[in-house]
């Protein structure tokens, strides 16, 4: 039981990292704590001494008082300062690791996240770290800071009485039986507790991100099933774990009480027997009370130690994931041409590319066309490193993109995504996403080339507005404004466009079309997209179909070679021309 309750300290121990020295501050203070506090039987014992003696009032009373202030004022500031010390380790272990776990992300691969629920993730940083935070450092210091200050008392219990110290002695054995009898029981339910909390927060976040769902199909209070049986398999779960603990806990109870009785008992037959001073005797009652009173803290603190454990190795377990840049190098590349060479990607057993082998030369613009689901967006993905391809290479500027560090290949690219994401934050900040060091002109700058300025300076607070979570409380349009204004301000020597103008008004269309254009100058600009406007002016058209390049080259050598892309614009022309015709004979029709 001792070797597992060193190796599960040992693991706090380990995850508390920097500040294990706040942990050593906090568990010697917990062990003057007990000192001084033991002052007040030494105050008491003079008292009674003196009374017993008829010793001097005055002087009995001021050696008490000296040895009481002593006590308080020692209690107080070694108590307060512990627990500073313990709230400070708490916190900041929990908030370290949740540092480099959103570190530690960053360099996953995005297949992770498809594969791993946002739930679990989500639940490791928040449910999970939070109990790390409330319990682990408090665990370590009171189940320390008790067993130590307890076998101290040990040596002392037995040159003063040898008596007392084995009925001390045998009690203690008899508590950390039951305490390693529950602890071996709790192992089988902690992880099954860790999984239902987990599970609960994945639920409780599909059903607030499914809500419209919900609301337009009229499945309020039946479209929550899932979060109803996640509430009521975290309640077994927590329960379970309680009906555990109930009864081994009042039998820790109940041992201490009836080994205090014994100490009781044993002083007063020692009085009788004439082997023991009435001062003695009564020192030894008084003592019974207080004598299980460190031990007690630890046995409370160790009953949550299997829980805290199950938590750190759930935390630890993003660890493992592993890293897209492990062996990287820090590259800047004289030129910015990207190279697929015969590339082959499967997500699961599902293949999307098939010996892709395509050049996209610097400083040009490239427009990838193709039905949905044929892999364009993949294909741009792959160029971050979103994902690693399963066969072949991708080079910018002549070196593979595996030998880039993440931030270096990423320092190369900027990307605007179909779905746009907005942080909780000023407008000014989005954009400045792109470049934190950016001043307030060039933001302003780069809103402008994005279309964005106008509509910005009509809203309440203009850049300093606070956009929701997500850019709830902005346009489709908008948002996909204020992202390109984020890619333009990193100013990126490549700039991926995922459909850059799907959610764009055709007011604005035009002037992004125009800032677009200025890029390609000096960019290596790839666009997916499927309007005329943005792919006739395109160096290089590429034309995907189910996973392959089935047809490349300029706007005008596709139209004459009587393809999908010819098949594509006419479809286009056709779907267009049908629409100012409807348009027209409702107009006529008046």
């Amino acid at each position: 039981m001792v070797k597992k309750m060193l190796d599960a300290l040992r693991k706090i121990w380990a995850f508390a990292g920097r500040e294990q020295r706040n942990l050593n501050y906090s568990v010697l203070l917990g062990v003057l704590y007990a000192v001084f506090h033991a002052l007040q039987i030494a105050a008491l014992y003079v008292v009674l001494k003196g009374l017993i003696e008829h010793a001097n009032g005055t002087d009995t009373a001021i050696q008490a008082l000296a040895i009481l202030t002593v006590s308080i004022l020692g209690r107080s500031a070694a108590e307060y300062i512990s627990q500073l010390q313990r709230v400070h380790a708490g916190y900041f272990m929990a908030a370290n690791k949740r540092i480099a776990i959103g570190e530690h992300l960053k360099r996953v691969p995005m297949g992770y996240f498809n594969e791993t629920s946002l739930g679990r993730i989500t639940g490791v940083a928040t449910t999970v770290l939070g109990d790390v935070e409330e319990t682990a450092s408090r665990v370590l210091v009171h189940t320390l800071t008790g067993f130590l200050n307890t076998l101290v008392l040990i040596p002392m219990l037995l040159i003063f009485d040898w008596r007392i110290g084995a009925v001390f002695i045998i009690g203690i054995a008899v508590y950390l039986w039951i305490t390693a009898t529950m602890e071996t029981k709790s192992r089988l339910l902690a992880p099954k507790r860790q999984a239902a909390q987990a599970l609960l927060v994945e639920a409780v976040l599909e059903q607030l991100h499914g809500m419209h769902v919900i609301k337009a199909f009229n499945l309020t209070g039946r479209g929550d099933a899932r979060v109803r049986r996640a509430l009521a398999e975290s309640e077994r779960a927590n329960l379970a774990m309680e009906r555990l603990f109930t009864p081994y806990i009042a039998a820790q109870e109940l041992t201490l009480r009836f080994f205090s009785v014994l100490i009781i008992a044993a002083a007063l037959y020692a009085h009788l027997t004439g082997t023991m001073t009435l001062p003695d005797a009564v020192m030894c009652i008084v003592f019974s009370f207080i004598a299980y009173k460190q031990i007690e803290s630890a046995g409370s603190a160790l009953a949550l130690l299997r829980a805290v454990c199950a938590s750190i190795d759930e935390a630890n377990e993003t660890d493992a994931i592993p890293q897209l840049d492990a062996d990287g190098k820090d590259i800047a590349p004289a030129h910015h041409d990207i190279t697929f060479d015969h590339v082959s990607f499967s997500y699961g057993e599902k293949p999307l590319l098939c010996d892709i082998s395509a050049k996209i030369p610097a400083r040009s613009l490239t427009a990838i066309v193709g039905p949905s689901g044929s892999g364009k967006t993949t294909l741009c993905h792959l160029i971050a490193r979103f994902w690693d391809v399963d066969a072949g290479a991708i080079s910018i500027g002549g070196h593979n993109i595996k030998e880039y560090t993440l931030e270096s290949l990423m320092a190369q690219i900027s990307i605007v995504f179909q779905r746009v994401n907005l942080f909780c934050d000023t407008i000014e900040n989005n954009i400045r996403f792109g470049r934190p060091q950016a001043t307030r002109a060039e933001v302003i700058e780069a809103a402008k080339k994005a279309a964005c300025h106008d509509f910005i300076m009509q809203l309440p607070d203009g850049y300093e507005t606070v956009v929701g979570e997500g850019g709830a409380n902005l346009s489709g349009g908008e948002k996909q404004r204020i992202s390109i204004a984020r890619a333009i301000l990193k100013d990126a020597p490549i700039i991926i466009f995922d459909e850059a103008t799907a959610n764009v008004d055709p007011e604005n269309e035009d002037r992004l079309q125009q800032a677009i254009e200025a890029l390609t100058q000096n960019k290596t600009v790839i666009m997916i997209a499927h309007r005329l406007n943005t792919v006739r002016n395109a160096a290089q058209i590429l034309v995907v179909a189910d996973g392959r390049i089935v047809q490349r080259g300029t706007h005008e050598e596709l139209l004459a070679a009587h393809g999908i892309y010819a098949d594509f614009i006419a479809a286009r022309k056709a779907a267009v021309g049908w629409k100012l015709s409807s348009s027209t004979d409702r107009h006529k029709s008046r």
